[in-house]
C-alpha cells in the first residue's frame, strides 16, 4: 500500500493535486482542508490512502496522519464511501469531526452534503468509542470551552448526577447568566436537578 508521497507539487486544485515523485506524477484526491494547507509549489509530503474498487484505484492525499485516520474511520462506516468522507473532511476539520462524533452531534454531521439522519447516527454509533479511545477525547474536551461549565459539570458528576441531564441544566443556566461562577452554577443546578 502507498502510505505517503513526497515530491514536487506540479498541479493543485481544490479537489486534487499532482505530485511528481522521481518523474512519475501521482494524482491524489484531496479535501479542501488539505488543499488550503498546501503551498502553491515546492516539495510536499502527503499521507495517502489507496482505495481499490472493481472499477478504479484511487489515491487520496492528506496533510497529516490524523486526517488520514479520520478518513479511514469514516469509510469503515456502512453508507459512507470515500467521496462522502472527503466531503466531510472538506466541510470540517479533523478536530471538528472528532468532537461532533464524540459529543453525538447528529445535526453537525447531518449538515454535510450527502449524509442523511440515519447515516449520521450510524457514524456516531460506529465511531464514538473509537474516537474517544484513539484520540483521548474525554467528555470534558468534547463540550464547550467554558471552564466554569466544565468544573460545574465535573462537580455535579462527582455528586452522582447524570452527566447529560446536568449538562442540559447547566447550559440553561449559562444561557441566562453567561458569567456565573462555578459555585453559582452548581447551586442553581442543584435546585433544578
Amino acid at each position: 500500500m502507498i502510505t505517503q508521497i513526497q515530491g514536487k507539487l506540479i498541479e493543485k486544485s481544490p479537489t486534487e493535486v499532482v505530485i511528481d515523485c522521481n518523474g512519475v506524477g501521482y494524482l491524489l484526491n484531496v479535501s479542501l482542508n488539505t488543499f488550503s494547507n498546501l503551498p502553491d509549489s515546492g516539495t510536499v509530503l502527503l499521507y495517502s490512502y489507496l482505495s481499490i474498487r472493481e472499477d478504479a484505484h484511487t489515491l487520496y492525499g492528506f496533510i497529516d496522519k490524523t486526517e488520514r485516520e479520520i478518513f479511514k474511520l469514516l469509510i469503515s462506516v456502512s453508507g459512507v464511501g470515500p467521496s462522502i468522507a472527503r466531503t466531510m473532511l472538506s466541510s470540517m476539520t479533523s478536530e471538528e469531526i472528532q468532537k461532533a462524533i464524540a459529543s453525538e452531534n447528529v445535526a453537525v454531521i447531518k449538515g454535510v452534503k450527502g449524509i442523511g439522519a440515519k447515516t449520521a447516527q450510524r457514524v456516531i454509533v460506529d465511531l464514538k468509542d473509537k474516537i474517544l479511545k484513539t484520540y483521548d477525547l474525554g467528555e470534558v474536551t468534547v463540550t464547550s470551552g467554558n471552564t466554569n461549565k466544565e468544573e460545574a459539570l465535573s462537580a455535579l458528576e462527582v455528586l452522582g448526577f447524570n452527566r447529560r441531564l446536568s449538562e442540559k441544566v447547566v447550559t440553561g443556566i449559562l444561557n441566562t447568566d453567561p458569567n456565573a461562577s462555578v459555585e453559582q452554577i452548581i447551586k442553581l443546578a442543584l435546585k433544578n436537578l
